[in-house]
């Protein structure tokens, strides 16, 4: 037997703490396998996960489960005679059940052949559930004969005041019996929790047999707030909890300004709607209008914002929003904005680089106008915000991309088909002898390059040619 190492938590289901207590604890070990295989032994309620490793003898050990007991009594502290193993059942709704007890004639058969018997999968593992029974000062004693009409439950409990739900022990119910008359519960049925959470309510006017109760079936109960009333309470009855747990998800935020800075989280849901999202957010900025909240989903692979944000009403769900290609980040980008935003996607926002003619003074100006308006609409709208050389100055636009001049824009061009993500949008007077160049001149582009190449950008001139 070689010594155990602890490397993970086996959570098949929800809720339950993985950290050993003592004999009653849980822990899940294994073995480094590479002969062999593994007794995995459980203890606890479906949360921990003990391992064992074998050497194989033409592929076959000859441990017997014995042996296992054994080991398990010096891990747990629990005497041989009073651990009681149940073999796993995976169900039609790909849940895992403790199915039945060993039989006695299993109880004296090797590992080998255990693992033969309840592994389908035919992969390199024994999974078996231990049972104990505990009586006065929490001392084991022998666990009580299982007959047919007897069924083993898990049970937990919820307190919506609270909202947490936590095991509560196990028990063995005969079929037939009912439930106490003046304990004012109720009680679910959680059948699986994912994909998708399924629980039930259970009748309490039914029998076991009646609700398809069996072996391994976990029951949740609380107290009945059919009396007080559930208003106050955020999740009220233990499905509702569930569906919360399930689709919680934790949200961090950066301005998009300042994504190193001022990052806080919020918690979320993952079905909430892109309005439930963006008032959640205004909420927590102490904004009054949430409509001038703009979200930007985070790149996975570049590990920044992504080039264009999202748009009014342009996902669904949370899950779409923090979704890139395969992969799911947590991370959402937002910008306060001055007009909301379902006003401003019917504008075109430029972002323009004035020149001034007779000064070395370079200034950048935003211009916000309807996507229909043309190049003649943004360079009246700039006029009001520059300083010109003199009143009657007519002003062009031009599109620079790495110092060089690519385009110069007609004035009836519409600006609604312009990026200006990439290009340099830049505006400058139309010099005089410019305006009526004769049939034999040309008008060609000149850039001056400088030592300092942060300034490069500003040597972009034309130059007009003419015959001599």
């Amino acid at each position: 037997m070689r010594p155990l190492t602890v490397i993970s938590v086996d959570s098949q289901f929800s809720f339950f703490s993985s950290q050993r207590r003592g004999a009653r604890g849980t822990l899940l070990c294994i073995y480094q396998a590479n002969t062999g295989f593994v007794v995995v032994v459980q203890y606890g309620l479906l949360t921990s996960v003990l391992a064992y490793y074998f050497e194989r003898k033409d592929k076959t050990s000859n441990s017997s489960a014995y042996i296992a007991k054994i080991e398990v009594a010096k891990e747990f502290g629990i005497p041989v005679q009073f651990q009681r193993y149940w073999l796993w059942a995976k169900r039609q709704n790909h849940t895992y059940r403790p199915n039945r007890p060993l039989t006695a004639q299993e109880e004296v058969q090797s590992v080998g052949q255990l693992r033969e018997v309840s592994n389908k999968a035919n992969n390199a593992e024994l999974k078996l559930f231990l049972e104990v029974e505990f009586g006065l000062e929490l001392q084991p004693v022998p666990p009580p004969e299982k007959i047919k009409e007897d069924i083993l439950l898990f049970f937990k409990l919820y307190d919506p005041s609270k909202e947490e739900i936590r095991y509560a022990g196990r028990l063995f119910l005969n079929e037939l019996a009912g439930f106490l008359p003046d304990e004012e519960i109720e009680l679910f049925e959680e059948i699986k929790f994912e994909p998708n959470v399924m629980c039930e309510h259970i009748n309490r006017n039914l029998s076991f047999r009646g609700c398809q109760l069996e072996d391994g079936d976990i029951i949740c109960f609380q107290k009945s707030l059919r009396k007080q009333g559930n208003e106050q309470y955020r999740f009220p009855e233990v499905p509702s909890f569930l569906e919360y747990v399930h689709n919680r998800q934790v949200v961090r935020f950066c301005s998009l300004e300042k994504s190193k800075e001022d990052e806080f989280t919020l918690e979320l849901s993952k079905q909430n709607n892109y309005d439930e999202v963006v008032e959640c957010l205004a909420r927590h900025l102490h904004l009054d209008d949430p409509s001038k909240v703009r979200l930007t989903s985070h790149n996975c692979y570049s590990q920044h914002p992504k080039p264009q944000p999202i748009r009014y009403h342009g996902v669904d769900r949370l899950t779409e929003i923090l979704s890139h290609y395969n992969q799911t980040s947590d991370i959402l980008y937002y910008e306060v904005l001055d007009i909301p935003l379902r006003e401003l996607q019917g504008l075109k926002t430029l972002k323009v680089t004035f020149y001034h003619a007779a000064k070395d003074e370079v200034t950048i100006h935003t211009i916000r106008l309807p996507k229909q308006s043309t190049i003649g609409d943004v360079l009246n709208d700039l006029k009001t915000k520059v300083e010109l050389s003199r009143p009657d100055a007519e002003l062009r636009l031009v599109e620079v991309f790495y110092h060089k001049i690519y385009k110069i824009f007609s004035l009836n061009e519409r600006i609604e088909n312009i990026i200006d993500q990439y290009w340099t949008l830049r505006a400058e007077e139309i010099p005089e002898e410019e305006k009526n160049l004769d049939p034999h001149s040309r008008l060609i582009h000149f850039y001056h390059f400088m030592d300092d190449t942060a300034q490069n950008q500003a040597s972009v001139h034309h130059y007009q040619l003419s015959p001599r």
